[in-house]
């Protein structure tokens, strides 16, 4: 075995042993923070502790590997070179001030999202321009670089001592490197097989204790490989006849004749009763809007006074979920009715996203206008790809004039410009005697939370509050200014949010932190009222197709809320890795390694225990993310022009 004693060992071990004490003081840091919520004894701390010393010496092997193969195959020539030992003291203030800058990452990401890093960080590095201008408006980044040089130059004089006794020592005979890449190899090959995503985390319990338990770069990397999870190999199923059988169950309605040909194929005609109402549709999806920032929902700051004013002139559910943790999942939901299927949302599976029978094509169909206008620059999160590829024109930030926009930041134009575009495309659109669906999505509640000056009593930036303050005062804007609009009364408008502000817990999915809200208004033919079922983001579209009345052929998994003969009602919740069905008191998890959990009073109490497939909602739960991975694979979601009523009727 080489000793220690060798200079590319010595190198070596230093910059690892200094690796592992910044990894143990970032846990310990997040642990503190945090040290109710993860609701620790002696005997999981050290469980903690050891699994994270797991994980952090995992990360190191993978990332020890080019310095490793510089350091043993370096030739003698070159390291006796002068300048040699000088490039390798600048290697390890370098190593330093990653490690620093990656422990404030970490703390950052973790103070936002209550996780390490995942799919969300993954993001953030393929869109980087708004990620950086976002960072860049939120926080003192070049004095905070500039300090963590200032610490890592620090660091390394503190280690000039034994890193120049490392240099000055014998170096490892040719031989012996051989054999310790050789050693380094096996230890990688055994710890790909061994360590992943989530072992040995483990699952279930308190979701604090395995985050904290977890390394930060690790799991970026793991995320970026396992971007996409195959339902099949991952998560437990059901034979196909009782997944056909189960899924047919969930969406049935009186009004619906199933057409598919594969028994899991759930399109189906449906047939709304009544005339056909072509009534405008205006679809607000707002960024980030808890249900629990409303005071019609019990917030007690006065944040939104013009929501809380629509709630009891709107129809408002009351107990409606997103389905995901991301805009883009809500995106999905609300656009494709389809459950958040593990991994990437289809919004950004690139070369897989279009061609889908949304809720845009549907309207399209019946001669709508359907246009997707956004605060950003549609690249983001794919959207302009997604929406352009699956019925909607585009209006995003890139092709609204400049003296159109009083205001923008990292993410896009202030709401209150967003707005004025869609008033644009609904004037031009009555004027063309066209009906239109504008399905927007907002940017003003997301970090740095700037909004325009003057608008609201918080000052712009300060935070969260403000910027939810801010969204109000918008959307009380575009209504004032939509009532004196000639194509006002004949118009529905629909408010939900995306996702919440926040949805870490305890738990891997803490069903309080997935509440949103849902208003229909339309005062000329909408009665208000309140809907006191629970329901999800996949069950707007048929219902907003119900309330006009439509005929159309069906790939959605959602219901139509407001038929008087609805099933009990049920909403489907997840992230990227688990996925759950809540049927108002319990909630079924399932999750990678064929994990399947039961929470008895899920709101409250949450008791959690293993379950198998025989679970009634454990089964429902994978039928519904089984059909719809296998749906989405087998493109059972597709657009077929040829099935809808209208074209029936004009080939006769």
């Amino acid at each position: 075995m080489p000793r220690l004693h060798y200079a590319q060992l010595r190198y070596l071990s230093i910059i690892l042993l200094a690796w592992l004490a910044v990894f143990f003081l970032t846990r310990s840091l997040l642990l503190i923070s945090h040290l109710v919520d993860a609701d620790v004894t002696v005997s999981n701390l050290l469980g903690l502790y050891a699994v994270g010393l797991v994980y952090d010496l995992s990360f190191l092997l993978y990332a020890a590997i080019p310095l490793t193969l510089y350091l043993s195959l370096c030739p003698r020539w070159l390291w006796q070179r002068r300048w040699h030992p000088r490039l390798l003291l600048g290697v390890a203030a370098l190593s330093l001030f990653v490690m620093l800058f990656i422990a404030v990452a970490e703390w950052l990401f973790w103070d936002e999202f209550g996780v390490r890093f995942n799919f969300i960080a993954v993001d953030y590095l393929v869109y980087s321009k708004e990620v950086v201008d976002n960072i860049l408006e939120s926080y003192p980044i070049y004095p905070l670089l500039a300090l963590l040089a200032i610490l890592a130059i620090g660091l390394t004089m503190a280690l000039l001592r034994p890193l120049r006794a490392a240099l000055e020592a014998p170096r490892l005979p040719p031989l012996r490197a051989t054999y310790a890449l050789i050693m380094l190899a096996l230890l990688v090959g055994l710890c790909g097989g061994l360590v992943g995503q989530d072992a040995p985390r483990g699952l279930g319990g308190n979701t604090y204790q395995r985050e904290l338990a977890s390394n930060g770069p690790y799991q970026f990397f793991a995320a970026f490989r396992n971007n996409e999870l195959d339902y099949q190999q991952f998560y437990a199923t059901l034979p196909e006849p009782a997944v056909a059988s189960l899924l047919r169950q969930e969406v049935t309605e009186p009004n619906a004749r199933f057409i598919g040909s594969d028994p899991q194929d759930l399109r189906r005609a449906i047939d709304n009763p009544g005339q056909p109402r072509k009534l405008n549709l205006v679809l607000v999806t707002i960024e980030s809007l808890s249900a629990k920032y409303l005071g019609s929902f019990g917030n007690g700051q006065g944040l939104t006074p013009n929501l809380d004013a629509l709630r009891p002139q709107s129809l408002a559910f009351t107990r409606f979920y997103a389905t995901g943790t991301r805009t883009d999942r809500g995106l999905e939901a609300i656009t494709l009715s389809i459950p958040p299927t593990p991994g990437r949302s289809i919004v950004k599976r690139i070369g897989r996203e279009s061609g889908y029978a949304s809720l845009g094509q549907q309207l399209g169909a019946q001669g709508y206008d359907s246009v997707f206008l956004y605060g950003g620059r549609g690249y983001f999160d794919n959207m302009n790809a997604f929406f352009g590829g699956n019925g909607y024109r585009i209006v995003d930030q890139s092709n609204v004039p400049e003296s159109e926009m009083t205001f923008q930041n990292a993410w896009g134009m202030a709401d209150e410009d967003l707005y004025r575009q869609a008033l644009k495309v609904a004037d031009a659109d009555h004027v063309a005697g066209k009906p239109f669906f504008l399905q927007l999505m907002t940017t003003s509640n997301h970090r740095p939370y700037t909004y325009p000056d003057g608008r609201i009593d918080i000052p712009s930036g300060e935070g969260r509050e403000g910027a939810v303050k801010y969204t109000d005062h918008a959307i009380g804007q575009f209504l004032a200014a939509a009532k004196g609009k000639p194509w006002f009364a004949n118009t529905l408008f629909v408010f939900v949010a995306d996702h919440t502000a926040g949805s870490a817990g305890k738990e891997d999915l803490p069903l309080a932190n997935y509440h949103i809200p849902l208003f229909i208004y339309a005062p000329e033919h909408i009665e208000p009222g309140e809907f006191h079922e629970v329901a999800s983001q996949i069950d707007l579209a048929p219902t907003l197709l119900g309330l006009l009345n439509m005929d159309y052929v069906s790939t959605f998994f959602g219901r139509n809320l407001l038929r008087e003969d609805r099933a009990p009602g049920r909403a489907l919740v997840g992230n990227y890795q688990h996925l759950g069905l809540f049927d108002g008191d319990s909630l079924a998890i399932l999750s990678p390694r064929q994990g399947m959990r039961h929470h008895d009073d899920a709101l409250s109490l949450s008791r959690e225990s293993l379950v198998d497939s025989n679970d009634p909602l454990l089964r429902r739960d994978i039928a519904y993310y089984q059909g719809a991975s296998h749906a989405f694979r087998k493109r059972l979601i597709a657009w077929h022009p040829e099935d809808q009523p209208d074209h029936q009727l004009s080939q006769r």
